[in-house]
């Protein structure tokens, strides 16, 4: 499995880079992991977007969902050979309105997965977890035909489960939105949650990503590591890709 960052940031995009959105490929499989703002641009470096195979939402907040309309824009006004004849979007069913909106005649088609079983896209298996955040929200562990793993915490502040969930996967990318001196309600983690849960769930390696703009990100990765031992921490950037 490779796995190409092609935005990282929460909330909003900056001059220089977007919001949350990841490609994820095995063999000629193309899945596109939600699609925040300025994903569609930075997509178009690695792959045409009518070669995507499919494209899964972990929920509906803009900073995952802001180039979704876009997409479906290049779907229908695009001249080119299409992989599928629509491109089918896989989101959560608890929003009707916004599930509604994946539907682009001629170009785009809702799918709703069911957060209680396992989805099989191509090569993948994907799996869900409910998690902590003020809209249906779902974390994912992504396996591939070989068994490669992958867990993607999207949105969420810290809960014990969330290890469990994560347990022993080959990379893991957390959301990483705040550092220690954060207080009150938290709907994200910490620099130093997302290290304590790598550790909990004893992966292999860990991506920070849904970073803030206002925070040094060098400081979250440093308080990631502070109390980690033998995962390697890496910091999402534009075009990192990761195999596993």
């Amino acid at each position: 499995m490779k796995i190409t960052v092609l935005g990282y940031y929460g909330g909003y995009p900056t001059a220089t880079a977007g919001t949350t959105g990841f490609l994820l490929e095995d063999g000629d499989y193309h899945l596109l992991l939600d699609c925040g703002s300025g994903v569609l641009k930075v997509l178009q470096q690695y792959l045409d977007p009518l070669q995507l195979d499919s494209t899964i939402l972990t929920h509906y907040h803009q900073d995952h969902i802001a180039d979704v309309g876009v997409l479906q824009y290049y779907w229908q006004l695009r001249q080119g050979a299409r992989k599928q004849p629509v491109l089918p979007i896989y989101g959560n069913t608890e929003d009707p309105l916004y599930f509604a909106s994946l539907t682009w005649p001629n170009a785009t088609i809702g799918q709703g997965y069911d957060p209680e079983g396992t989805l099989k896209l191509g090569p993948f298996q994907i799996t869900f977890q409910r998690t902590i955040h003020p809209v249906p929200t779902f974390a994912m562990r992504i396996t591939d035909q070989n068994g490669k793993i992958l867990a993607f915490t999207a949105d969420t502040r810290y809960f014990p489960e969330l290890a469990e969930f994560a347990q022993d996967a080959d990379l893991l990318i957390t959301d990483t939105n705040f550092d220690h001196t954060k207080t009150g309600k938290m709907w994200h983690m910490t620099a130093e949650q997302s290290g304590h849960l790598a550790t909990q769930a004893k992966v292999k390696q860990l991506l920070l990503s849904h970073l803030p703009q206002q925070i040094n990100h060098q400081q979250l990765l440093a308080e990631a590591t502070q109390n980690v031992t033998g995962i390697p921490i890496l910091l999402a950037k534009t075009g990192l890709t990761i195999e596993i």
